[in-house]
C-alpha cells in the first residue's frame, strides 16, 4: 500500500473554508517577500488536507482553492511569460514516487528512456532573458502565466553573468538564493541598519530580489535549470534546445558561463532505472547538510525531449517531472524562556527553552543560542515565533524571529547581571561573556573533563570522589591531583587501601598520556580532540608550543587569525597549571618527536639567523606515512582490529598514520572507512566519489600504527 503523508484534518466546511484562506494569505506572502505565518512543512500539510477535503466533498470546492494553480493562486505579475512558468507536483517516499513513475509510463505505454535527477533548490524561480548574448531582463514566476520584472537586481546575483559566451537569444530558468555566508551578510547588514534581522534565507533572498530602495546591497546566487528559445525562433540553436535532452542542454547552459548545480556535491546524473533514480535521492539528502545553499528536494524528470513532449502538462505542473520533498529542517515554534549556564571554562552560554516541535524526525525543545551580542543582532524576544534549524543535521539552532508574526506581547530577554553559577562578577570584554572566575567557578567540571577517558583517561576517578576532593581543600585543579599522597587518599570516606593503590596507579600512568591528550585536557578555548592533536603534531612540545606567538599558532591547520590570539591568551592563563604538571613529571612531548639539533650538530639550523620551523622534522618524514596528506572520516561501528579503539582512539591512529581525522564528508576528504549502519556519510562519500574502505581494509593499510597511544 502507498504510504499516504501526514496531513491537515478538516473537519467541515468551515474549517475547509478556513484552511483555504490561511493557504492563499500564505502564499501569498511567501511569494511576495519569503514572511509567511506557516513554515514549509505546515503549508504543505494544510495543502495536502485541502487537497483530501476536497476529494471526499467535491460540491464544497471554492473557487479560490489553492488546488491546481502554480503558487497556490495566490500570485499575479504583469509581464507574460513566454511559456508558462508552471509548479511541480509532489511526492512524499520511495512508495509515491513508484506510483508516480508508474502512472506516467502507462500514460507513455512504454519505459522512460532515461531520467534526470537534480536538487530542488530552495530559491525563487526566475526567468532570465538574454538578447544577443547580454542579460536584458529577470521576471518572477509570479502566477506562472505572468511575473514581476526585476530587472533592477541584475548584477547582484552571483552565477547570472551580464554576457554569455556566445551572442544568442535565449532564456535561462533556474533559482535566485542566497548561500549561507551570504545570508549571516545579509542579516548583518539589515541589523547594522534597522536593528532586524531576516527570518530565512528564503525570506531574504525574496526581499532582496525585489529591493529597490534600499541603502545597502545584498548578494545573491543563481542556479540554472533550464534553457528555452523564444517562440517562433527556428534557428540551430532553438532547434537543439528543444530536441536534446535536458542533460546536454545543462551542459550546454554551463558552457555559457552561467552556474548549475553540475559543480557542487549534489550535481544532477542521468539515470537508467528507478532503482538508480532512488540511489540518487538518497545520495543528495544525504549531501544536503554539508551544502552552502538550501534545498527542500529533489527533481526527478525525464531526460528526453520527446518524452516530455508526449508526456504533456496539466493546467498547474507537467507531468514528466515531480518533485520529491525532503522532511523539513527549518520549522516555525515559540521562544518560551532563554536559560544561562556556566561552562567548565567559565563560559556563559544561553540556551533558548522552545515550544516543542518536531524537526527532521525528533522532536526540539532546546536550541543553541551563541551569546548576548548573538541575541542582539538576531533581535530575538521572549515570545517570538522563531525559526528553528538543525545545524549540520545535529544541533538544533534558533535563527531568527518571524517579526511580521509579533502581537505586541513579546518581552525583552533579561540578560544575567552576574554568573549564573557562582554570582561572581561577568567579564563582557568578548562577545563570548565569562566568569571572571573563569575555569575556577566550574572547576568540578573542568576536572571531570580532564580526567576522562578520551584526555588523561584516569580509571576510577568518578565526579563525586573529585567534588569530595574539592570540598576538602585537596585540589584545586587537575595537576593536584598528580601530588596527592597515599594518606590523603586512604582519609577519604569510603577510600580502602585497594582503591587508592588503583588510583595512584591510574594517575602513574596519567603522566604518561602524549602531549596530545595532555594538551586537551588543559580545555583550552577553540580546541578540542581533534584540534589538540594537530597542535600537538605541529610543535611536538609543551615548551614549544607555549613560546608561539599568535602567528605561529595560527600556521597549525584549522587555525584562522580570530582563534589564535584566544589560544595564545588562554595559554597565558594556563601557565600555573602547566607548570605544576610538569613538576609533577606529566609528558610535554608528542610520541616520535626529538628536540631540534643544536646549531652546527647534524640536521640542526644552517648559515646564521636560519631557525628550524616547529613541526618541520615531522612534515619531512610525513611522505612515507601511509596516510601523508589525506584528510580521514570515520564513520559506522567498527569491527575487527578496530573493534576495541574508542573513536578518538582511531583518529588519533589516522593521525599517527600522517592523515588528518575529520568528522565530516566534503570534496576535501580522502578516505571514508565506513562500518556498519555506516548511514548519511556512506552516501555523501559515494556521491562526490570519495574512496571507501571497511575498517578491516583500513586496519591493514596503517597496521604500522595500532599499538595505541599511552
Amino acid at each position: 500500500m502507498t504510504e499516504t503523508p501526514p496531513f491537515t484534518v478538516l473537519a467541515d466546511d468551515a474549517a475547509y473554508a478556513e484552511a483555504v484562506q490561511l493557504a492563499v494569505d500564505s502564499a501569498a506572502a511567501y511569494y511576495a517577500d519569503g514572511t509567511s505565518t506557516l513554515d514549509d512543512d505546515a503549508y504543505d500539510r494544510l495543502v495536502r488536507g485541502i487537497e483530501a477535503y476536497e476529494r471526499a466533498h467535491p460540491e464544497a470546492v471554492l473557487p479560490s482553492s489553492p488546488t491546481g494553480k502554480v503558487a497556490g493562486g495566490a500570485v499575479v505579475g504583469d509581464v507574460p511569460h513566454t511559456v508558462p512558468m508552471l509548479s511541480l507536483d509532489n511526492v512524499f517516499g520511495p512508495d509515491q514516487l513508484a506510483d508516480w513513475v508508474t502512472g506516467l509510463e502507462r500514460r507513455l505505454g512504454r519505459p522512460v528512456t532515461a531520467w534526470s535527477v537534480e536538487p530542488k533548490l530552495d530559491g525563487l524561480a526566475i526567468s532570465a532573458r538574454y538578447r544577443h548574448g547580454r542579460l536584458a531582463q529577470l521576471v518572477t514566476r509570479g502566477d506562472g502565466a505572468a511575473g514581476e520584472d526585476v530587472s533592477h537586481a541584475i548584477g547582484t546575483i552571483v552565477g547570472l553573468p551580464d554576457r554569455l559566451a556566445e551572442p544568442v537569444t535565449v532564456e535561462l530558468r533556474g533559482e535566485v538564493m542566497m548561500t549561507a555566508t551570504q545570508f549571516e551578510e545579509a542579516c548583518a547588514k539589515r541589523q547594522a541598519h534597522d536593528g532586524t534581522t531576516f527570518a530565512n534565507p528564503r525570506s531574504a533572498a525574496a526581499g532582496t530580489l525585489r529591493a529597490q530602495d534600499r541603502p545597502y546591497t545584498c548578494e545573491l546566487t543563481f542556479f540554472a535549470y533550464g534553457a528555452l528559445p523564444s517562440p517562433g525562433d527556428d534557428s540551430e540553436l532553438a532547434v537543439r534546445l528543444r530536441e536534446l535532452p535536458h542533460s546536454r542542454v545543462m551542459e550546454w547552459v554551463a558552457g555559457q558561463g552561467v552556474q548549475t548545480t553540475a559543480s557542487t556535491a549534489v550535481a544532477g546524473i542521468v539515470a537508467e532505472t528507478l532503482e538508480r533514480v532512488s540511489e540518487r535521492v538518497a545520495e543528495i539528502a544525504a549531501a544536503r547538510a554539508g551544502l552552502p545553499f538550501g534545498i527542500d528536494g529533489i527533481v526527478i524528470r525525464c531526460d528526453s525531449a520527446a518524452d516530455q513532449a508526449e508526456a504533456g502538462f496539466s493546467s498547474r505542473a507537467p507531468r514528466w517531472a515531480v518533485a520529491y520533498k525532503l522532511p523539513a529542517t527549518e520549522k516555525i515554534t515559540k521562544l518560551l524562556a532563554v536559560e544561562w549556564n556556566t561552562g567548565r571554562t567559565g563560559i556563559i552560554a544561553p540556551r533558548a527553552v522552545l515550544e516543542p516541535v518536531k524537526l527532521d524526525g525528533s522532536v526540539v525543545t532546546y536550541a543553541t543560542l551563541h551569546n548576548p551580542a548573538d541575541i542582539a543582532r538576531r533581535g530575538l524576544m521572549l515570545g517570538d515565533s522563531v525559526t528553528v534549524y538543525k545545524a549540520g543535521d545535529v544541533i538544533p539552532r534558533v535563527e531568527a524571529p518571524v517579526v511580521h508574526l509579533r502581537t505586541g506581547e513579546e518581552r525583552p530577554i533579561e540578560i544575567p547581571q552576574v554568573c549564573p553559577s557562582c554570582g561572581d562578577a561577568i567579564d563582557t570584554s568578548q562577545e563570548r561573556w565569562r566568569c571572571v572566575r573563569g575555569r575556577q567557578c566550574r572547576a568540578i567540571a573542568s576536572i571531570v573533563y580532564a580526567v576522562g577517558r578520551d584526555q588523561l583517561d584516569v580509571e576510577g576517578l568518578a565526579e563525586n570522589r573529585i567534588k569530595q576532593m574539592l570540598d576538602l581543600g585537596l585540589i584545586a585543579d587537575f595537576a593536584d591531583l598528580f601530588f596527592l599522597t597515599r594518606e590523603q587518599l586512604l582519609g577519604l570516606e569510603r577510600m580502602g587501601e585497594t582503591s587508592t593503590d588503583n588510583l595512584l596507579a591510574a594517575l602513574e600512568r596519567a603522566k604518561g598520556r602524549p602531549l596530545s591528550r595532555v594538551f586537551c585536557a588543559l580545555g583550552v578555548r577553540g580546541t578540542g580532540r581533534s584540534m589538540s592533536r594537530r597542535i600537538a603534531r605541529h610543535f611536538g612540545s609543551m615548551q614549544a608550543i607555549l613560546a608561539a606567538d599568535a602567528e605561529a599558532i595560527q600556521a597549525v591547520e584549522g587555525i584562522g587569525p580570530e582563534k589564535a590570539p584566544v589560544v595564545v591568551a588562554e595559554l597565558i592563563e594556563l601557565a600555573p597549571l602547566i607548570d605544576k604538571l610538569i613538576k609533577a613529571g606529566v609528558t610535554m612531548t608528542e610520541p616520535g618527536w626529538t628536540p631540534p639539533a643544536e646549531p652546527g650538530e647534524p640536521g640542526g639550523p644552517g648559515e646564521a639567523g636560519e631557525v628550524a620551523e616547529p613541526g618541520a622534522q615531522e612534515a619531512a618524514g610525513a611522505v612515507t606515512l601511509p596516510l601523508a596528506g589525506m584528510s580521514v572520516v570515520v564513520t559506522g561501528a567498527m569491527s575487527g582490529p578496530l573493534e576495541a579503539l574508542t573513536r578518538n582512539e582511531v583518529n588519533e591512529l589516522i593521525e599517527r598514520a600522517g592523515g588528518k581525522a575529520s568528522s565530516s564528508v566534503s570534496a576535501r576528504t580522502s578516505l571514508l572507512v565506513a562500518g556498519e549502519k555506516a548511514g548519511s556519510k556512506r552516501a555523501k562519500a559515494e556521491s562526490l566519489g570519495v574512496r571507501i574502505v571497511d575498517p578491516e581494509e583500513f586496519a591493514v593499510q596503517v597496521s604500522a600504527f595500532l599499538t595505541p597511544s599511552p
